[in-house]
C-alpha cells in the first residue's frame, strides 16, 4: 500500500476514534461527587499521608487536600481521571478565571483550576508562594 494512503487511513481512523469518544462523553473532565472521593483520589496517590480535611471546589472538578502530616495538596481532573500533588514549594497566581499553580514537579508543573473569586481568594493563600 502506497505510503500517503496509509497516512490517510491511519490519521482517520484516530480521529474517527476520537471524535467516536467524544459524542460518547468519554472526554469529559472528571466530576467528584463528594468530599469523599476526592479524598480517595489523594490517599490512593499519597497512602501514607492521608487526608484530613477536603475542601471541594463550588464545580466539583478540584479538591484542596489538608493531610494528617501537616501539608497542603490539590487533586485535580485530568480527562476522566485525577492527579493529586503537594504544594510544597508551589507558586499561586491568581488568574481571571481562577487560579495557576506552578509546581517544581516535572509530571504536573502546571495546573490551571477554574474558581470563582471568592474561592481563588481563599485557595491562594493555603500556601505555595504568591504572585
Amino acid at each position: 500500500m502506497p505510503l500517503p494512503i496509509l497516512l490517510v487511513l491511519v490519521v482517520g481512523g484516530i480521529g474517527a476514534i476520537a471524535l467516536v469518544l467524544h459524542m460518547l462523553g468519554l472526554s469529559a473532565r472528571r466530576v467528584f461527587a463528594n468530599e469523599s472521593e476526592a479524598g480517595a483520589v489523594w490517599e490512593s496517590e499519597f497512602p501514607d499521608d492521608p487526608a484530613r480535611q477536603v475542601i471541594l471546589s463550588h464545580d466539583h472538578h478540584a479538591a484542596l487536600i489538608d493531610t494528617v502530616q501537616g501539608q497542603r495538596g490539590i487533586v485535580w481532573p485530568m480527562g476522566a481521571d485525577a492527579a493529586a500533588r503537594y504544594l510544597i514549594g508551589a507558586t499561586i497566581r491568581k488568574t481571571g478565571k481562577g487560579l495557576n499553580i506552578r509546581l517544581p514537579d516535572f509530571t504536573a508543573p502546571r495546573i490551571s483550576l477554574r474558581l470563582d473569586q471568592d474561592e481563588a481568594d481563599k485557595w491562594a493563600k493555603t500556601g505555595g508562594k504568591r504572585r
